[in-house]
């Protein structure tokens, strides 16, 4: 039996959102003129080599991934939050679609906007983000769509990670590592380390 005491620090709540604390992605992407898009998702996580994203519809993301196939999965550490910011009411469309135009503006170069260095790839088309310590190329793998979003499954290809924070050969250091995290509309980097997983080979 529950106690009342224990059950009384809790409420049922409708919060607007759940992005109860996910790392940010900035997914680039090939455009039709040949220039690279920049997407930034809340909606990541990893299975293996799988990658799967939330990514809206009505997007030049998922629009320029369903096209080509392929993508580039950066991911930016906390100290890089301003910049994201600074991506979040750019959309690639033009014109922009009319349930984004009282919030989005366009924008073809997505690099500049907000201070970022294009680096080229080494499997894919889309160019990586020089300051995002660690970047995945990817393959798409499929699309389920949903109500208003699609659930995308992607492959690595290939994983390009920063000297700092690499341990050993081929090894993340958690350690060195601080992903910059979407948590209900705020951005956060992650605290000291609490412990390791059994599993951890580090």
């Amino acid at each position: 039996m529950i106690k009342q005491d224990v059950q009384d620090t809790f409420r049922t709540i409708r919060p607007s959102i759940l992005y109860f604390g996910t790392p940010v992605v900035l997914l680039t992407t090939l455009s039709e003129d040949g220039s690279t898009n920049i997407s930034p998702l809340s909606s990541a996580w990893a299975l293996g080599s799988r990658i799967i994203l939330g990514i809206g519809n009505g997007g030049k993301g998922l629009e320029n991934l369903s096209r080509t196939g392929e993508c580039v999965i950066n991911l930016p550490d906390s100290s890089l939050w301003e910049q994201v910011e600074k991506l979040a009411p750019l959309t690639g469309k033009s014109p922009v679609p009319d349930n984004k135009r009282e919030l989005y503006r366009f924008e073809g170069d997505k690099f500049a906007a907000a201070g970022f260095t294009p680096l080229p790839s080494a499997c894919v088309k889309p160019l990586r983000i020089r300051e995002c310590p660690l970047q995945i190329e990817a393959s798409l793998v499929q699309v389920h769509p949903s109500d208003g979003f699609c659930i995308v499954e992607t492959e690595s290809r290939a994983v390009h990670a920063e000297e700092r924070i690499v341990l050993g050969e081929h090894y993340v250091n958690p350690a060195a590592w601080n992903p910059l995290i979407y948590s209900f509309r705020h951005y956060f980097g992650l605290d000291a380390e609490k412990g390791k997983s059994f599993k951890s080979e580090t």
